[in-house]
């Protein structure tokens, strides 16, 4: 009875830890954010600086409350069994009509651990 009753707490827990809700993102208008595809319309970068004030407030949180939060990601790169970014472009990318590029564009990348944590929160033109 009582193993009966721990399986039942902790599964219980589980399911409602597993749930994700979006996390505050500050000041960023996170309905330009979302409707900038690939940095395309320049949206994003009206935020820029209330983003890198708060960048690192995403450390820990998974990548499910990321997506709700930011939207879908631009690009996705899995860089082995253990990591992955998730890519929101700041400055138009390659995917833009009409855009060709001189350089790499500015964007935030989110480095996700093998628990689908976000271990790292970078803004750059390089890639990883």
């Amino acid at each position: 009875m009582k193993i009966s009753i721990l399986v039942l707490v902790l599964s219980l827990f589980t399911w409602l830890s597993s749930c994700s809700s979006a996390v505050d993102a500050g000041k960023i208008n996170l309905e330009n954010w979302k409707s900038d595809r690939y940095g395309c319309k320049g949206l994003r970068m009206q935020d820029l600086e209330e983003f890198r004030s708060i960048k690192n407030q995403f450390l820990g949180i998974n990548n499910q409350a990321l997506i709700k939060t930011f939207g879908r990601p631009d690009r996705v790169e899995l860089v082995d069994k253990s990591q992955s970014f998730f890519f929101y472009f700041i400055e138009p990318s390659s995917d833009c009509a009409g855009v060709v590029q001189k350089k790499e564009p500015l964007r935030i990348l989110f480095r996700m651990n093998a628990l689908s944590k976000v271990s790292e929160v970078t803004i750059t033109d390089q890639n990883p």
